[in-house]
């Protein structure tokens, strides 16, 4: 590369060497080149829209310093600029947050035009300038940045708050496909504070936008002996807080946080309980599945925790044919891998409640132990008898019932 060429590594590496957290991903950007310099200088471009080069030896990402002119609505209406007159402090002012707006020259001097460096020692999340307000993906990376470093201590500047709130006004957020808000939360939920995605979102209004089924369980009461947090939103926060106690699993934790949708559609005359609340969270999950683009794995999972928790809550009260009946629903015994996640969502909803988080949940051993029974029912037994069709249905409910009924009425290993 020719020595006019200015390379710095920028953005997270730079933000998590100086946290001393460990660095993944470098990206790096060049000042003062153009598409030709790099592809001369053997790095291979990928990318249309944004190019991107990969370095010849390392295959790091190298991008040209670049800037942006709003052009329309939402975050697709950007005229961008590649020119190799854009200086560094000009890419880094486009960025979103002042602890991503920071620069490594190849001597190891920080480049922080824009106090990153500060920030971070205030453990504050702050964007960089007005033009913040241009793209309304940022508000969700805000909210996902704040679940990354939450335990760090990091909140949102009362400035960033105050934009954020004003873009929700502007009807920014309502320009942000499905696709890029499951991107982002999705994101989210593999932080190590997810309910702090949602809290931000709420904080500023965007929550009503994107997860309204969510946002309307917010200030609905529940009844306070099981449930002495009262708030269904509040509960349903700490349900996700358990879950990400409990798994690093995605799945589990979207499962979680979204199990109560129904009783968002109870009617107010009808509270603080909410009978069928399980078939109307079912629908309303599979609505906001379905706008979102929901992976169906996530989907599956979901619904089916939203469906029969209730049931695995009462485990410890079913005859063995219901307990029987739960492992049908929930598909255990052909997916034993998924079953096991719903245990684990069912007991981070258990608790997900004030006064109940290190609670023990018996109720998972309970149903682990009768899927375990009646995984092991030998079929081969059924089928040397010559049974078939409705009568090996039967048959095998019945040997299973009678194995499950053996396994709870035994004290546990």
């Amino acid at each position: 590369m020719k020595p006019a060429f200015q390379t710095c590594l920028v953005g997270g590496a730079v933000r998590d060497r100086l946290l001393g957290l460990p660095v993944t991903d470098r990206d790096y950007v060049v000042v003062g080149a153009t598409p030709d310099d790099l592809i001369d200088a053997g790095f291979k471009q990928v990318g249309a829209d944004f190019p991107v080069f990969l370095h010849p030896q390392t295959g790091e990402e190298y991008a040209l310093a670049r800037t942006e002119r709003k052009t329309g609505r939402g975050y697709h209406g950007f005229a961008v600029s590649f020119s190799p007159d854009v200086t560094l402090e000009q890419d880094l002012q486009r960025r979103d947050l002042t602890i991503n707006a920071m620069a490594q020259d190849a001597d190891g001097h920080i480049i922080d035009p824009f106090g990153g460096q500060a920030d971070l020692a205030a453990r504050r999340l702050r964007h960089v300038s007005p033009a913040f307000a241009e793209d309304p993906v940022r508000i969700l990376r805000v909210a996902r940045f704040a679940a990354r470093f939450h335990r760090l201590g990091f909140t949102v500047a009362d400035e960033t708050a105050d934009l954020m709130r004003q873009m929700v006004t502007a009807g920014e957020v309502d320009a942000l496909v499905p696709e890029r808000v499951w991107q982002e939360f999705e994101r989210a939920l593999r932080e190590p504070d997810p309910q702090r995605f949602i809290g931000v979102l709420r904080d500023c209004g965007a929550l009503a936008r994107v997860l309204p089924e969510l946002d309307r369980l917010f200030g609905v009461p529940q009844p306070a002996e099981p449930h002495p947090e009262i708030d269904t939103g509040v509960h349903v926060l700490m349900v996700l807080e358990q879950a990400a106690r409990l798994s690093p699993d995605p799945q589990v934790r979207f499962a979680a946080l979204m199990h109560d949708l129904g009783k968002g559609s109870t009617p107010p005359a009808e509270w603080p309980s909410h009978h069928g609340h399980e078939a109307r969270s079912v629908g309303l999950l599979k609505t906001l599945c379905e706008r979102l683009k929901v992976p169906v794995a996530y989907r599956e999972l979901a619904i089916a925790v939203a469906r029969d928790h209730g049931n695995a809550h009462r485990a410890l009260e079913l005859r063995p044919g219901t307990l029987l009946e739960v492992l049908e629903r929930t598909d255990a015994l052909r997916r034993p891998q998924r079953f096991a996640q719903f245990l684990l969502a069912c007991e981070a909803d258990h608790r997900g409640r004030t006064g109940f988080e290190n609670r023990p949940y018996p109720q998972a051993q309970r149903l682990q132990r009768a899927f375990e029974a009646a995984r092991g029912v030998d079929v081969a037994v059924l089928v040397q008898r010559g049974l078939t069709g409705e009568a090996m249905r039967e048959a095998l409910r019945a040997a299973r019932t009678q194995a499950i009924k053996q396994a709870v009425a035994e004290p546990a290993a």
